[in-house]
């Protein structure tokens, strides 16, 4: 659409998909030439400061004594009322349905109108865990129905979305998207891989926030497995509850030499490259973004077999999928494809080319332009 729009992007400034999807899809949103204002308790790791059309804005939560926990949610509506009126908003686009709907809604509540619009962006934990407890179920349920739009990532997450909570509620699926510029194959560089992999060996990576839902201890014992048939190196990227324990593990397993924990990279656009493999042996993945970027660098994706993964990963082409804690399955299965080159490289091929059909940034943020326009005309 042609008109400038300015939005608000809320969400979390997490290193998990959710965080990096909003970033991405602000910064996308600001280049096509609508004003974008971040609105989170800090500042969304992949938004940098200075960039045209993009403004940040601190959500501050007041430490006051009567209050057991800072109450973050009020603290954002009211932030978002002020913002409302200073920036003449026409979108609220919440990631997340808790609290960031909700804050949408009480926001609009406030100003006593029925503009900005409220867009709300399923991801997936929203839904899966935090959704289905007792305690916010309603809540949940509330901030779905009164969006004026509600999208999810993925159709396993649109579908466990209405059966949960509302089967009338109309779900369009978004998926999310990549930048095959930013992350290319092309980007591989003998130096920096290198460095990590200074005798030529295989060169394995994971990604995340390592949170107990990524399995990564099984990223761990896939790779001790793996290592055992041929020569290779894990670069684990990230930080989150479970780095610890995958240190202990590769501690106990005696890997530790092989493996390097680097976490929080800011750039994982550079190291993806590098890689042969990558390792995503998740419990649920509502979409897997982190397997996408891989994709994009032409690296294949060993993975699970469930949630929204087989949307992305597509089984014996662009990477190879296993049931949920099937360790020695997901190292059989990478050994055997490093083991046949030709294999090897027809998937790299077919990685990329799947990104770049299904997955690519302008056509994917140019429906989100569509899906705006459509609330702002109703």
């Amino acid at each position: 659409m042609g008109d400038q729009l300015k939005i608000a992007m809320i969400c979390h400034p997490s290193y998990g998909g959710s965080g990096v999807v909003a970033s991405e899809l602000g910064l996308a949103l600001a280049e096509r030439g609508h004003v974008v204002h971040f609105v989170s308790h800090s500042l969304p790791f992949r938004v940098a400061g200075g960039l045209r059309n993009v403004f940040f804005h601190e959500v501050d939560v007041s430490s006051y004594p009567l209050f057991k926990y800072p109450p973050y949610s009020q603290a954002l509506a009211a932030r978002l009322v002020d913002l409302s009126r200073e920036a003449h908003l026409d979108i609220l686009h919440a990631h997340y349905a808790i609290p960031h709907a909700v804050a949408a809604y009480l926001c609009r509540q406030i100003l006593g109108t029925s503009r900005p619009a409220i867009v709300t962006t399923l991801h997936g934990t929203d839904i899966t865990l935090v959704g289905i407890d007792k305690s916010f179920y309603e809540i949940t349920r509330f901030g779905i129905r009164q969006s004026d739009a509600v999208t999810a990532v993925s159709r396993h997450l649109a579908d466990a979305t209405r059966e949960r909570f509302d089967r009338e509620v109309p779900i369009r699926v978004i998926p999310n998207f990549v930048d095959l510029v930013k992350f290319s194959p092309e980007r591989r560089n003998g130096v920096l891989r290198a460095a990590h992999a200074p005798g030529g060996e295989l060169l394995v990576g994971h990604l995340s926030n390592f949170r107990p839902v990524k399995r990564t201890r099984d990223v761990i014992r896939i790779f001790h497995l793996l290592q055992k048939e041929v020569p290779c190196r894990l670069l684990m990227m990230g930080d989150g509850i479970d780095l610890e324990p995958c240190r202990y593990l590769a501690d106990e397993l005696g890997v530790s030499r092989h493996v390097t924990f680097l976490g929080p990279v800011e750039r994982v656009d550079e190291l993806l490259p590098q890689l042969d493999l990558f390792l995503l042996p998740s419990e649920l993945e509502s979409f897997g973004l982190a397997a996408l970027e891989a994709m994009a660098c032409g690296v294949p994706v060993i993975s699970t077999r469930t949630g929204g993964i087989p949307e992305v990963v597509e089984d014996g082409v662009s990477g190879l999928l296993c049931d949920v804690g099937e360790v020695e399955c997901m190292a059989e299965i990478a050994a055997s494809l490093v083991g046949d080159p030709p294999r090897l490289r027809a998937m790299q091929v077919a990685a990329r080319k799947r990104a770049a059909e299904l997955f690519p940034k302008d056509r994917i943020v140019g429906m989100y332009e569509e899906l705006y326009g459509e609330v702002l005309r109703r």
